[in-house]
């Protein structure tokens, strides 16, 4: 599936609540859903000295599904496209590499 049929077909699965701006109900999602994978990495380390069995693949590729979910329905917001998205990311790591500044600090480098 591409990222763009995968924005149109996410955005009939957007039912929540207006808060605000709209941008503000997803934006706050993301910030949970990456949390949860972010607690499900520690839980591994924690739990299984950081092995990353089948299990745990299936349940963090779950999480991450709903990182994307989120992501998508921002852009859907801001009316920019999810591939959009990703060949401006691909752009901007490219050229970082190209600079020797993949890992510099700073947003525009």
């Amino acid at each position: 599936m591409d990222f763009n049929t995968y924005q149109k077909e996410s955005r009939k699965t957007a039912i929540y609540p207006k808060i605000g701006h709209e941008i503000v109900y997803p934006a706050l999602g993301l910030a949970g859903e990456s949390g949860e994978v972010v607690e499900k990495i520690k839980k591994l380390f924690r739990n299984d000295n950081g092995v990353i069995g089948d299990e745990a693949k299936v349940e963090l590729a779950k999480e991450l599904g709903d990182v994307i979910w989120y992501v998508s329905q921002i852009a859907t917001e801001l009316g920019i496209s999810m591939e959009e998205v990703v060949q401006m990311n691909l752009e901007k790591l490219k050229k970082r590499m190209s600079e020797g500044k993949i890992a510099s600090t700073g947003d525009n480098r």
